[in-house]
């Protein structure tokens, strides 16, 4: 169910609607997988507990995102990790205890209705053994660290204050920026010396 808050005077305001981002969920006899689907999305907020509740807060447009899930058991915070990429944030919690979940919520409740199996990554308890592939990712601790708000890149999240102020994007946008400037800095540096070339060779010949 979401909630809205209206925003503004008389008939000129903003609506911000809360709403629960789409999750995916898989998992080894070690850890569990979980995708938050948010593309674009603004000040992502995720936070993990030792005792398994996850919570991630963020917007995207004119909306709210939020949620929290009682994980099926306790996690290890420190061996935890979290990839945040321009469509999803990917995370890898790690269990306190080896072994299988029967669903990703406690055994007393009931799985919310925005929480999906990812197929792509999942495996049959009798089938567990490979792990994700993990190449091209970037990924960071959850625990050891105090927090995300105001770093530019990413940092642990166990008992962090969030990313307040960075959208999932800045990150893209930084890299982006990094490799569009390093061909035009070296056709620069071409073009300077095509011109002392040229130059030199002018020379040359007006003293001859």
């Amino acid at each position: 169910m979401n909630s809205c808050l209206y925003v503004g005077l008389f008939t000129t305001g903003i609506v911000l609607c809360s709403r629960h981002p789409e999750v995916k969920w898989a998992q080894r006899i070690d850890k569990v997988y979980i995708t938050v689907q948010l593309p674009d999305a603004k000040d992502a907020k995720v936070n993990l507990e030792p005792d398994g509740v996850f919570t991630f807060s963020g917007s995207a447009g004119t909306n709210l995102y939020e949620l929290k899930l009682d994980l099926n058991d306790k996690v290890n915070v420190e061996a935890s990790k979290i990839s945040v990429g321009v469509r999803s944030i990917f995370c890898i919690v790690e269990k306190a205890e080896a072994k299988w979940w029967k669903k990703l919520v406690r055994d007393d409740q009931r799985a919310p209705h925005f929480v999906k199996v990812d197929w792509d990554k999942w495996v049959d308890e009798d089938d567990d053994g490979a792990d994700v592939n993990l190449d091209g990712m970037d990924f960071s601790n959850f625990g050891g660290m105090g927090g995300m708000g105001g770093m530019g890149d990413m940092a642990g999240l166990g008992g962090l204050g969030g990313m307040g102020g960075m959208g999932m994007d800045d990150f893209e946008d930084d890299s982006d920026e990094e490799e569009v400037s390093k061909p035009q800095a070296a056709g620069h540096a071409a073009e300077a010396e095509k011109t002392e070339s040229a130059e030199a060779k002018t020379e040359s010949a007006q003293s001859s």
